[in-house]
């Protein structure tokens, strides 16, 4: 399809629905990301999904769908705490992995006996699904392993010519991937960090959180975005935590600068003052991380767009809204993370 994937406006959803229902893949926005869309109930188009991005087939894909009667047709009835879940968070960057029905394609679902569902919180996703018909299996829109796409340029940079078409939507909202929560035992286990934070889901149900949220998890996983690198601009990315980060990025920066490296800082909005003649890429304020995990993405791109050989991202602490973001990080880095 090289060189063949159609540019749509939102008021060309019926031609991006049409592609769908024959099979095609189409990218479009949510409220998280740009999603990566196809049939969820057709083997065949599900894999073009993983074709196009080169991601491994034992990495399971969410399943997107425009309201509770269409998830019901992907997953086995759930439970009344699951229900308080659903009526709390959704529309909105939660996902639920529940048991899926018999008749959804393992390959949607990474080889598992469950499913991973939610409904998007975006006017255009919620059409497009309505207006296609069928549920949307939809993973990130970018080539398997580089910073999710934000933007629609984004996908055109890495699958321009491998889709059938690029729906554009303008930027997205919360810039990172949903939150997926494991619900088919009890306690309920965060698999990924996201959007809604685990404080917000203990609200409602009793959650641990896996392993896999803060290093590299072994064996099969019950989520996307946990067994491989993911979000990784091509430059080396180095994360710094604890008080002294500052001063520890400065000094490490520029003894790469001084051996003639290509040195970005990725700071928050009050620490720019602290990397004078260093590149520095703003992060937004540290009172209010919705703008850094909105920004995160971009910026990972914009890292290889300047050239840069090294990135160096100031860390944040690990709860709430950051937890998400240095779950990203550390995926990122390849967990090259220093403690100060």
């Amino acid at each position: 399809m090289e060189g063949l994937t159609r540019w749509l406006t939102i008021e060309q959803l019926s031609e991006a629905a049409s592609y769908l229902r024959r099979g095609d893949v189409v990218a479009f926005p949510t409220e998280t990301v740009y999603g990566l869309g196809a049939n969820a109930l057709d083997a065949e188009a599900v894999r073009r999904i993983f074709a196009a991005k080169g991601r491994p087939a034992d990495n399971p894909l969410i399943v997107h769908c425009h309201d509770a009667a269409q998830v019901a047709t992907i997953v086995e009835p759930w439970d009344a705490v699951v229900q308080r879940l659903m009526d709390a968070f959704w529309p909105g960057p939660l996902t639920l992995v529940l048991t899926k029905k018999p008749h959804v394609p393992l390959v949607t679902t990474g080889g598992l006996t469950t499913a991973a569902v939610r409904i998007p919180d975006h006017t255009v996703a919620l059409e497009l699904i309505r207006s296609a018909g069928v549920p949307l299996a939809a993973p990130s829109a970018n080539r398997s392993g580089r910073p999710s796409p934000t933007r629609a340029e984004h996908v055109r940079d890495d699958l321009d010519g491998r889709i059938a078409a690029i729906v554009d939507g303008g930027p997205t909202g919360w810039g990172l991937e949903s939150t997926v929560l494991d619900c088919t035992e009890v306690p309920f286990r965060l698999l990924r960090p996201g959007g809604v934070t685990v404080e917000q889901l203990r609200s409602f149900a009793e959650v641990v959180t896996d392993p896999g949220v803060y290093q590299e998890p072994k064996g099969p996983v019950r989520s996307p975005g946990m067994k491989y690198k993911h979000y990784a601009p091509e430059c080396t990315v180095i994360v710094v935590v604890g008080e002294g980060l500052s001063a520890k990025i400065k000094e490490l920066a520029d003894n790469d600068a001084k051996d003639g490296k290509d040195v970005g800082v990725l700071a928050f909005s009050e620490h720019g003052g602290r990397y004078s003649g260093l590149l520095t890429l703003d992060l937004g304020s540290k009172y209010r991380l919705q703008e850094g995990a909105a920004r995160l993405y971009h910026l990972l791109r914009e890292a290889d767009t300047l050239g840069l050989d090294t990135l160096y991202v100031e860390g944040m602490p690990d709860k709430e809204l950051g937890m998400a973001i240095m779950n990203r990080l550390r995926r990122a880095a390849g967990y090259r993370v220093i403690v100060t």
